[in-house]
């Protein structure tokens, strides 16, 4: 199998990783900057360049791709699947989980279990806007931050207005969350490949912070999830159509509540916590799927 990866940065953990275990299991693999592919669209005839080169041959490829080049890294890959390519996570879905919003709106339709979320545009409306959503604390997050960035705790009203005006100051788009105390300070990432969680880690905030991403301090360890807290993860990577996800979870006494839906996720800190080989797993049903798309093709000829 001929697999292309895009990802900025080869020497990252998450796509080092990937390089290693499809290489271990022999297949061919090259990392492509999607900032570097260039296209030509007409009627049934795609093509791709890549640093002066046609791109073909290739079976599959694995998208890892950041939140700063989310436009022009989802039309390269959707190029990609319009030339044949299989990818487990198509550049609808990125799209879908990449915009908080419109996330919180596709979980919140299909009755899986996420915060009290409320979102407004208008100055006048704040003060009704946050009675919506009840009691403080609140959370404000950007709806387009990561690991942790854009994300601000407010425990009075007063300290939620102020913060909504600042963002609103600045254009930004931004989600108002109800505050899950009984987490305190954790949650759950589960690592979602093929409709299956092959691994979890417990996220634990450091003393004095709300937020538990690994990069803001947080510390992690393996865990055995519940079954409702499987049924969840499996859940929400399947309504947005990833079939590679890190759903992070709040345990609340209400059930699993859905945090975030992360469509590129880390695989260092959970492969570190878990001894779990999350990135040959990856790859294993990468190659699944491309023989049974092979075998399909085949049975048409």
């Amino acid at each position: 199998m001929k697999i292309a990866i895009l990802s900025r940065n080869a020497r990252l953990y998450s796509t080092n990783r990937l390089i290693e275990a499809a290489r271990i299991r022999g297949h061919s693999v090259r990392v492509l900057d999607p900032l570097r592919c260039y296209m030509r669209i007409e009627p049934k005839a795609f093509e791709m360049h890549y640093r002066g080169r046609v791109l073909s041959d290739y079976d599959a490829v694995i998208p890892r791709i950041g939140a700063s080049v989310t436009f022009y890294g989802t039309a390269v890959l959707r190029q990609l699947e319009m030339m044949g390519l299989y990818t487990p996570n198509p550049s609808d879905a990125i799209l879908r989980a990449r915009d908080k919003l419109r996330c919180h709106q596709i979980l919140a339709r299909e009755g899986i279990g996420l915060p009290r979320t409320v979102f407004g545009d208008n100055p006048d409306d704040t003060a009704d806007l946050l009675r919506m959503l009840g009691r403080p604390p609140h959370v404000i997050k950007l709806n387009e931050g990561t690991q942790g960035t854009g994300v601000i705790l407010a425990e009075r009203s007063s300290s939620a207005r102020s913060v909504i005006e600042a963002f609103r100051g600045l254009y930004a788009n931004f989600l108002v969350q109800e505050f899950i105390g009984e987490a305190k300070g954790a949650d759950l990432r589960c690592f979602v490949v093929g409709g299956k969680v092959v691994a979890t880690m417990r996220r634990q905030a450091m003393k004095g912070e709300f937020r538990s991403n690994l990069h803001r301090g947080g510390t992690a360890k393996a865990v055995v999830p519940s079954a409702a807290e499987v049924d969840t993860a499996i859940r929400a990577a399947r309504v947005l159509g990833l079939n590679v996800a890190g759903v992070d979870l709040l345990r609340s006494r209400r059930g699993p509540l859905v945090l975030e839906v992360n469509s590129s996720p880390g695989l260092e800190g959970i492969e570190a916590a878990t001894r779990i080989d999350v990135a040959g797993a990856i790859v294993d049903y990468l190659d699944a799927c491309v023989r049974r798309r092979r075998r399909k093709a085949a049975k048409r000829s």
